[in-house]
């Protein structure tokens, strides 16, 4: 109930059902929606879209003017803040509204056009065309909103019949679930295109249940509304109730169905996809807290994987190492959302004091794990590929100084394993202790390479940046590699650094 509130809220506010479905289908493809809540909300979605036509259905259009004006003296008079933020979005709320009106302002003359008269009762002629036509215009217009005010308008104008009306606000209603379905399809996963199907079946239970009985409706609302454009927004409205009303309590079912016949994709080859996550864990904590660790051991390896490769490329210009960073890099990426997504399932059980803080710890280690590679990816690897097109080659002493600084990096992350998975206190301090020499060891390289600099040496003036540069990302992957000793620090005290 709470997510089908969400997703009426979610589309009055946004104005936009087809936004509220791509945001749910995404979010409930990565995990982090459960998809009997995401199915909830679509219910909620397609409920709060006809709240939007009721609203425009009146000549609100005359507060657009007010939201622009409103809307940029908050956006350029404020910098930063909700109300700056409150500022752009009275300006597309303003710019929404403004365009629905210049589009049905710009259609007036048309419906009064002898050949429109005529082309519309051709078309709304047979109720199964109106579907048709109306399902491919919110396709392609992405707003059901459009349609219906739309459809509103030509029945205030009588051009189409109760029938027609009704069917045009189906078809509509079909349309909607249209565009989920097809950014959905983009994707490989079966697992992505289960909230937009199971939308298209609300809404296709929705016209086999009403399209038989669209004349008998027409006829009976017309003696309750008589006005065919208020009975045509009403109409919107309680088709939507009903089907949400029909829907909310068999979701589990439907769901359950959805997850059968669409099953998650799993590339057993695939490195970037996890081996450890299991679902069926999630509600015993220790074992699912067991399985997060095993796989950021993974995310582990690949790093140091990309560190070798990039220092590879960087000491020796080995132009084949280049790929190879990149790909790590994806892998690491994938690897670190899914860690981070699976913790934050884990979480919403009720873990006691000392599981909340161990899933607190691996998220933040997978989290400085991926900032490491992003630091080897877009620094290192650009410092790498900038070396070898210049063809350029750091001293000698300056690449003996690098390649000492990155043997202390790479033993930290190894000895950062032990802090990670035992607690290992002595590991700890001895973590921290290396973080001061690692600070000391670039300084000095540092300073080196400016004396050298000042010798007026060739290859040191050719790789000035590029030296400097990569001893500061070094020293920035040491800093995140070190981030979990300081997390044992807050859990079990102070620890004193070896000296």
């Amino acid at each position: 109930l709470s997510a089908f509130v969400t997703g009426l809220g979610l589309t009055a506010a946004l104005q936009s059902s087809t936004a509220t479905a791509l945001m749910t289908t995404s979010l409930a493809a990565d995990g982090l929606i459960g998809l009997v809540p995401a199915l909830a909300i679509m219910l909620g979605a397609n409920v709060g879209t006809t709240l939007i036509v009721q609203v425009l259905s009146f000549n609100i259009y005359v507060i657009s003017p007010f939201l622009l004006v409103g809307g940029v003296v908050a956006f350029k008079l404020i910098d930063g803040g909700r109300w700056h933020q409150m500022g752009r979005a009275f300006i597309g709320f303003g710019l929404m509204i403004l365009a629905l009106h210049l589009l049905l302002l710009s259609l007036a003359p048309a419906e009064s056009a002898p050949a429109m008269l005529e082309f519309m009762r051709l078309v709304t002629a047979e109720p199964a065309i109106c579907v048709i036509i109306a399902a491919l215009l919110t396709w392609v217009a992405h707003s059901s909103v459009a349609t219906v005010l739309l459809t509103i308008s030509l029945a205030h104008a009588q051009i189409v019949s109760p029938e027609a009306a009704l069917a045009l606000v189906v078809g509509a209603n079909l349309g909607s679930a249209i565009n989920p379905l097809f950014e959905a399809g983009r994707s490989g996963n079966l697992a992505s295109k289960r909230v937009p199907i199971g939308n298209l079946l609300n809404r296709l239970f929705g016209l086999v249940m009403t399209f038989p009985f669209l004349g008998l409706i027409a006829d009976c609302g017309l003696k309750l509304q008589p006005d065919l454009a208020l009975l045509t927004s009403e109409f919107h409205l309680v088709f939507n109730l009903v089907l949400a009303l029909a829907f909310l309590l068999p979701l589990p079912a439907i769901g359950a169905l959805l997850e059968r016949y669409f099953p998650e994709k799993r590339d057993a080859e695939d490195p970037g996809v996890p081996r450890y996550l299991s679902d069926a864990v999630v509600a015993m904590p220790s074992i699912a807290l067991s399985e997060a660790v095993r796989e950021t051991l993974r995310i582990v390896d690949f790093v140091e994987t990309m560190l070798q490769q990039v220092m590879s490329a960087l000491l020796t210009n080995d132009k084949q190492s280049i790929a190879l960073v990149s790909q790590g890099d994806d892998v690491v990426d994938r690897l670190e959302k899914s860690v981070r997504l699976y913790i934050t399932r884990l979480t919403r059980e009720n873990l006691d004091e000392s599981d909340a803080r161990r899933a607190a710890e691996i998220m933040s280690f997978a989290i400085n794990l991926e900032h490491i590679g992003d630091v080897i990816e877009k620094n290192l690897l650009q410092i790498a590929v900038k070396k070898i097109k210049q063809n350029a080659n750091f001293s000698n002493e300056g690449a003996l100084e690098i390649e000492a600084l990155y043997h202390r990096v790479r033993r930290s992350l190894r000895l950062s394993l032990g802090v990670f998975v035992s607690g290992d206190a002595e590991a700890a301090r001895q973590l921290l202790y290396e973080k001061s020499e690692v600070r000391r060891s670039e300084r000095t390289a540092t300073a080196n390479h400016l004396a050298r600099l000042r010798e007026g040496r060739l290859e040191t003036l050719d790789t000035m940046a590029m030296h400097v540069d990569t001893l500061r990302d070094l020293k920035r992957i040491h800093s995140h590699i070190c981030s979990v000793a300081y997390s044992f620090q807050e859990r079990d005290g102070k620890i004193a650094v070896a000296s």
